[in-house]
């Protein structure tokens, strides 16, 4: 009996990873390109040059139409999406722009979710339905000035005062910052660590734009300044106490990066591999040079590693197995391989790859954020480490 013939090799899906989603994975992920073809890259490359994404609000409401914002969350309008296919979205939206995933990814993945999960039915119904369809834009305050991976530090406070809450405290690199209509906001209590839902046209609330910025410049960053900001008792997230809140927060959000690095990385990887096809130099193109080659198929071997070991965590946090040092393992490689990939694109396009015609540079200073925020690499690293070793690195 002859054997049935192989289907052809894709050079845009070399291991055929799509075998592995569902039709209604690929129509989530169809949706989201097709929408970020249209909406964001004819712009994208002047909202980057001018320092602006002009059109935050209008951009948040058809995000909300698609059901991108909440992805994952049951009941108050959201979509109730599997993992996979918010991992799915992630990668498109951010192969368009780092900044645009980091939009869905605070909305959803930490002010949304810390709502959902920690707030009060009361909190819930008040302000998730309003986030799910983009009407509201909320933001997550957790980073101060001086304290970033060490959160537990932070200097921001909150007292009783009657049957009121006040707030005192600074806030810093706050995406959504100054176009949130609400702020879910992490304070010192004489109870620990205590998560708060702070309306922003609250008085003593401010959130300064933070500008002058040579990364993720299509992105809203901010600073939150809280100065004796009163909130009723409501406010306060009766769910979250200690730091262990905000960190199933980042969890969250951190898996969604697992999957954006790599659309940052696709994007790159496609502009190289089309260039090296055309590009002519000694009489041909440079794609038929060998060194070209091994660049081409270095970066094609981790951008698809990278998507098979997304595709595993999303499966996982479907099952409910997915643990926070799975999810560090996802970040740390995957951030880590799309910005050699970036850089390595660069060498491909020569000086054009410093261009705003490609998108390369862009994704490259992009990333270079998004290595460092939701957790650095070094933090990990010594995350693994200590699961590795049963060693705890991070005190003396």
């Amino acid at each position: 009996m002859a054997a049935e013939p192989l289907p052809p090799f894709d050079p845009a899906d070399p291991l055929g990873i799509d075998d592995l989603l569902a039709p209604e994975d690929l129509a989530v992920r169809e949706t989201v390109r097709s929408w970020a073809a249209d909406r964001v890259l004819p712009e994208i490359a002047g909202w980057y040059e001018r320092g602006e994404l002009p059109a935050v609000r209008e951009l948040a409401r058809e995000l909300g139409a698609l059901g991108a914002l909440g992805m994952t969350l049951e009941g108050y309008g959201c979509a109730g999406a599997s993992a996979l296919q918010y991992g799915l979205a992630c990668l498109e939206l951010e192969a368009a722009d780092s900044g645009i995933r980091s939009l869905v990814s605070v909305q959803g993945s930490l002010a949304m979710y810390a709502l959902h999960r920690f707030g009060s039915e009361e909190l819930r119904r008040e302000w998730l339905p309003r986030m799910a369809s983009g009407e509201v834009i909320g933001c997550f305050g957790l980073t101060e000035p001086d304290h970033g991976s060490d959160p537990g530090a932070m200097r921001t406070s909150a007292r009783r005062d009657g049957g009121d809450w006040v707030l005192s405290g600074r806030k810093m690199w706050i995406t959504n910052g100054s176009v949130a209509g609400v702020a879910v906001v992490w304070a010192r209590t004489e109870e620990g660590i205590r998560g708060f839902a702070v309306p922003t046209d609250s008085p003593g609330f401010s959130a300064p734009e933070i500008r002058h910025k040579w990364s993720l410049r299509a992105s809203v960053t901010s600073e939150l300044v809280l100065d004796e900001v009163r909130l009723p008792a409501g406010a306060l997230l009766p769910g979250a106490r200690g730091l262990g809140a905000p960190l199933a927060c980042l969890g969250h959000a951190r898996y969604g990066i697992v999957w954006g690095a790599m659309g940052a990385a696709r994007s790159c990887f496609r502009a190289a591999l089309d260039y090296a096809r055309t590009r002519e130099q000694f009489g041909r193109p440079i794609g038929a040079f060998q060194l070209t080659q091994a660049k081409l198929a270095d970066m094609a071997v981790e951008l698809h590693k990278g998507m098979l070991l997304a595709h595993h965590l999303g499966r996982r946090l479907d099952a409910g197995k997915l643990r926070p040092e799975q999810v560090s393992f996802g970040k740390l490689n995957n951030v880590r391989e799309a910005l050699e990939i970036c850089r390595t694109a660069r060498t491909v396009l020569g000086a054009n790859g410093i261009s705003l015609e490609y998108p390369v540079m862009r994704h490259a200073t992009n990333l270079e954020s998004v290595l460092t925020y939701e957790g650095t690499s070094e933090m990990h690293q010594l995350v693994l480490g200590k699961a590795l070793t049963g060693l705890d690195a991070f005190r003396g």
